[in-house]
């Protein structure tokens, strides 16, 4: 059975911002132009596969500052989760399972259905 640990409240929260914050940067960066400054289309079938891009309109400074404001705050957030006092109360050797077991903290265990 894998070892369960009793992980702060300020660490499991931190964690799951850090869920939160680099879905929602995923998601913005996927509904956005593919460059940040405007750039014609092209087209490359030299390489070993095709590229292809349409024309990029780049991004407006609003975006630019979302885009911004969330990497600044996964920063902030990576930095607290990895830096959290709690890990110095886990043996060196247990630290890398216990991160994971953290990063998973939100799931529902298996076969829970839920």
């Amino acid at each position: 059975m894998a070892t369960t640990y009793d992980f702060p409240s300020d660490l499991r929260a931190g964690q799951e911002e850090l869920h939160q914050v680099r879905a929602e940067l995923s998601a913005l960066l996927k509904r956005l132009p593919w460059s940040v400054e405007p750039l014609d289309g092209f087209s490359d079938d030299a390489g070993w596969r095709k590229t292809e891009r349409p024309a990029s309109p780049g991004w407006t400074a609003d975006e630019q500052a979302e885009v911004e404001k969330l990497r600044q705050r996964e920063h902030e957030l990576a930095v607290f989760v990895t830096c959290h006092r709690f890990w110095a109360e886990v043996a060196a050797p247990d630290r890398v399972a216990a991160r994971m077991s953290l990063k998973h903290t939100h799931e529902p265990p298996p076969g829970d259905g839920g």
